[in-house]
């Protein structure tokens, strides 16, 4: 068996138990509503919100940077790359079904524009003072097109890595780079830091929804290649 497709199989995670659907989809879905409706109520949450905006704000080259890395023009072509590598390497190793994971991932960063533009539409919040005059800013699209294009990379490329630490470094390294846009979004001024709150909870819905789909339709075992000589 090719040492690829072994430690795939090895990967190859169990079912998951329905009562890790509350904690996955169930509490961030709820958080989601709580804020989306203080937004939209204009609640006392938002009091909060801009104290906060304000203690944070800082426009600088930096943040700038780190914001524009939620952008589409960079985040979606690192998940489009991550998504021809997993089809080639599940296409070349035999692995069972190889195109559903690309394609599921695929349909979920379409969801993002599907999801945040009809809600932006809804909420019709404004933006913070640095920004010029208009609405349309709950939730973060940055935000969101950062966490769906790296979490949903980190989630197709998980079962192809070989140890527990290459594992665990590449999930610290898109946590950082989605805590990185989220933190230069609101320290630049881009957004309210309820704005990249929603699309956090937003965003853990759609992607625990990617992981748990991928759970199921992982398959138990991969086909066997020509043995080495």
């Amino acid at each position: 068996m090719p040492i690829s497709a072994q430690a795939h199989r090895e990967h190859a995670p169990s079912r998951v138990r329905p009562g890790t659907l509350v904690p996955l989809l169930g509490l961030p879905a709820l958080l989601f509503a709580l804020i989306t409706w203080q937004v939209v109520a204009d609640g006392p949450l938002l009091r909060l919100d801009e104290r906060l905006s304000r203690v944070l704000l800082v426009p600088d080259r930096f943040s700038e940077l780190l914001s524009d890395l939620g952008d589409v023009a960079v985040a979606v072509p690192v998940l489009a790359v991550t998504l021809g590598y997993v089809a080639v390497r599940g296409r070349r190793d035999g692995t069972g079904r190889w195109w559903l994971p690309v394609a599921a991932a695929a349909l979920l960063m379409a969801l993002v524009p599907a999801l945040v533009v009809p809600l932006k539409e809804l909420t019709d919040r404004p933006g913070p003072p640095v920004v010029p005059p208009g609405t349309g800013y709950y939730p973060s699209g940055h935000t969101a097109t950062a966490a769906v294009a790296y979490g949903g990379a980190t989630l197709l490329l998980l079962p192809w890595l070989r140890t527990a630490l290459a594992r665990r470094v590449l999930i610290a390294v898109c946590t950082t780079l989605v805590l990185g846009v989220s933190y230069g979004l609101v320290r630049r001024g881009y957004h309210w830091p309820l704005d990249v709150a929603g699309s956090w909870c937003l965003c853990a819905v759609l992607l625990s929804s990617l992981w748990l789909f991928l759970r199921r339709t992982a398959p138990s075992e991969q086909p066997r290649g020509p043995d080495p000589a």
